[in-house]
């Protein structure tokens, strides 16, 4: 599995997973792009710009709960092992390694679930805190859920450190959350 940057050439892959994703249940990640994907399809140049944005200049992003908030620098990289088989995005704030109180942690992945337990997540870390050391980040953070061991296991297989326990705003979705720190 190697990351690859967005781009027009793998988008039927990408969609292909998103139509596949938007029939399981509990299979949130991806909830946006799936409910939007009419639209994506409108303008996949314009959508894929975004993907790459490391000024921050793309508009607001919706959170789960259907709020606008400004959108951060960031990238997100497709995880491909000749189709696309999950995403990994980093976004950060240029004056400061502190997060806006809507964004949990400067690393977010998922990989569709026909493709977990292959390391995929794992891997897909690794490279992407390799590709984000010239930012100079004193550390990058991770948040996950209580019950999600095998992000949990992720994110220790790269370092990570846990920080703390704490409650997710509501504008975040809620509920008990873990933040781990991983020292650049």
């Amino acid at each position: 599995m190697i990351l690859i940057k967005p781009e027009e050439g793998h988008f039927e892959s990408y969609r292909e997973g998103l139509v596949r994703m938007s029939s399981m249940p509990n299979e949130s990640f991806y909830k946006a792009e799936t409910e939007d994907l009419e639209e994506i399809i409108k303008d996949i140049p314009g959508f894929i710009a975004k993907l790459d944005d490391p000024d921050g200049l793309a508009g607001d992003i919706r959170l789960p709960s259907g709020a606008f908030v400004p959108r951060l620098p960031g990238f997100h990289r497709w995880m491909w092992d000749g189709q696309v088989c999950g995403t990994i995005n980093f976004r950060w704030n240029k004056a400061s390694t502190e997060l806006p109180p809507y964004c949990l942690g400067h690393i977010g992945y998922a990989v569709f679930p026909w493709k977990r337990g292959l390391g995929y997540a794992s891997e897909a870390l690794r490279q992407v805190l390799i590709e984000v050391q010239p930012l100079d980040m004193p550390y990058v953070e991770i948040t996950t859920n209580l019950d999600n061991f095998a992000s949990q296991k992720v994110i220790l297989n790269n370092g990570g450190i846990l920080f703390e326990q704490f409650t997710k705003p509501e504008i975040s979705g809620g509920g008990e959350g873990l933040r781990y720190r991983i020292m650049n």
